[in-house]
């Protein structure tokens, strides 16, 4: 790490450590620099020391020397830099995320050990705004910071307050990860993962999780994935080292994991993921091998009405066929079902409903196109013959008639 010279510790010294801190984030990211910059520079021009102008020519050689060791690409002149809006940049991750560094924030719990000054020792908690009190320094903010960072940080800072800043600075308790689950599942939303949880897919049994999350891991606590979730294209979102907010993301192939074991597509989770599970066009092939994956709802509710031996709502498995969910009704009645005429009635989440036909055929495969797999609350029609519909019509007419003709009968007998 290169010592941070003379006059930047000066320049940081007009105000605080702790709102001045250009010798660390110039280390940490370009964003990170020029804000440093912004910081530094309102604080010499509201200061104004006599030296103004060349503490200013130096803040900038330093800024553009420490972006050219990170290996920044391109620089713009600071001006135009500051006038425009804060994005939030992602970056594609060619690396596995399982060498990533855990990033401190809000929870954490730390023990500072000073070798040399055992009375400044103790244990320091991160606060909700990212901070921590430091003995002879006070309020220095770590969140967003590797802990590798955050102990050449304080190292710095204390630099000259002690003689000889040997320090550690240890994670004694990690705080509860919270991340963010989006698209093909069943309850998304927000959750907070430890290291001893319980989870359960939709209508499946009670799972117990223990050890570090990982991505399985809190899919299962959202009830598991829907039957469109296109597994093989899972987006894990992920903030990267340093205050401002950069983000890098990658994509999971879920199929591998479950039908291969390849557990590099199951990484642990760290605190503030995003996973976004894409929708596929259509079912995939391998939806009734998924019914059985601990991924997947255990069992769905299926309603079957018309001519069956036993309409009615059906609990089935998980993403059971349509001629499957027929013959767990008893089947069509012999002659009253037009088998040739079954209706698929499903509501979207978004309140629409959609309507297919479909032709019954016992030694049909899966398909979708054919036999397509139901999915909860899925309703089943299936509509009468021509002879049934003849046969109810002629009922319908001669019902009254033979009302008629037996009251008749009986007005004749009471005349006899």
């Amino acid at each position: 790490m290169v010592p941070a010279p003379d006059w930047a510790i000066s320049l940081a010294k007009l105000s605080d450590y702790s709102v001045c801190p250009i010798y660390a984030m110039a280390l940490a990211t370009q964003r990170a620099m020029w804000d440093t910059y912004d910081t530094c520079h309102a604080i010499v021009r509201q200061r104004r020391p006599k030296n103004f102008q060349a503490m200013k020519d130096k803040l900038i050689a330093f800024t553009l020397g420490a972006a050219t060791l990170i290996g920044t690409q391109s620089l713009r002149p600071l001006d135009a830099y500051a006038k425009e809006p804060i994005k939030t940049p992602l970056i594609t991750a060619t690396t596995t995320l399982q060498d990533d560094t855990y990033l401190l924030g809000p929870g954490d719990q730390l023990e500072l050990k000073l070798f040399d000054a055992p009375e400044l020792s103790g244990p320091l908690d991160v606060l909700n705004d990212g901070t921590v009190s430091l003995p002879l320094i006070g309020s220095v903010r770590l969140t967003g910071l590797s802990l590798s960072q955050a102990s050449q940080w304080v190292t710095s800072l204390y630099r000259k307050q002690v003689l000889r800043p040997e320090l550690q600075l240890r994670l004694v308790k990690a705080r509860p990860i919270r991340v963010a689950l989006v698209g093909e599942v069943e309850r998304p939303g927000l959750y907070s993962l430890t290291t001893s949880e319980g989870a359960q897919t939709q209508g499946g049994p009670s799972i117990s999780i223990s050890g570090l999350p990982t991505v399985v891991d809190a899919i299962q606590k959202a009830g598991g994935i829907t039957q469109l979730a296109n597994l093989r294209q899972v987006v894990l979102q992920r903030r990267m080292p340093g205050d401002s907010p950069r983000y890098k993301q990658t994509q999971l192939d879920l199929l591998s994991l479950l039908f291969e074991g390849d557990q590099q597509q199951n990484p642990f989770l760290f605190d503030g993921d995003t996973i976004r599970i894409t929708k596929a066009s259509e079912p995939p092939q391998e939806a009734i091998a998924l019914a059985s994956a601990n991924l997947s709802p255990h069992q769905i509710q299926v309603y079957v009405i018309g001519e069956v031996l036993r309409p009615g709502a059906l609990p089935l498995p998980a993403n059971t066929p349509l001629v499957q969910a027929v013959m767990a009704a008893g089947g069509p009645q012999t002659w009253r079902a037009n088998t040739g005429n079954v209706e698929l009635v499903r509501i979207n989440r978004n309140g629409t409903a959609t309507r297919q036909r479909f032709k019954l055929n016992l030694s049909q495969g899966a398909s979708n196109a054919l036999n397509p797999p139901l999915r909860d609350g899925d309703t089943l029609v299936v509509n009468r013959s021509g002879m049934a519909v003849a046969s109810d019509a002629i009922g319908a007419v001669s019902a009254p008639l033979t009302g008629l003709v037996n009251i008749l009968a009986l007005v004749n007998l009471i005349n006899k």
